[in-house]
């Protein structure tokens, strides 16, 4: 009896992580994503900004069907591409090249 109760608190814990972490993931993609717009990355790095924008919104409509894990992970993906984004125009302003 112990194991059973104990495997169903697992499995309701576990459940709500996903949501969790998915939430923590598409926050810090929207903020980095934002950051980048503001810098102009929709014409200096427009390859970096459209594809992280449309990873943000994958990640969303996933998260509406409660995958969970596929939703953090193109969140996940969406920061990566904003933060190159905003590399890629810091380095430009810099006069840097690659």
């Amino acid at each position: 009896m112990h194991r059973l109760v104990i495997a169903v608190l697992c499995a309701l814990l576990s459940s709500g992580c996903g949501s969790l972490y998915y939430t923590v993931n598409i926050n810090a993609a929207e903020s980095r994503l934002e950051q980048a717009r503001q810098m102009g990355a929709e014409t200096q790095a427009p390859f970096e900004y459209y594809y992280a924008k449309e990873h943000l919104r994958q990640a969303q409509v996933e998260a509406s069907e409660a995958s969970y894990s596929d939703a953090a992970t193109y969140a996940e993906i969406a920061e990566r591409y904003a933060q190159n984004a905003i590399e890629l125009i810091t380095r430009a302003r810099k006069g840097e090249t690659k």
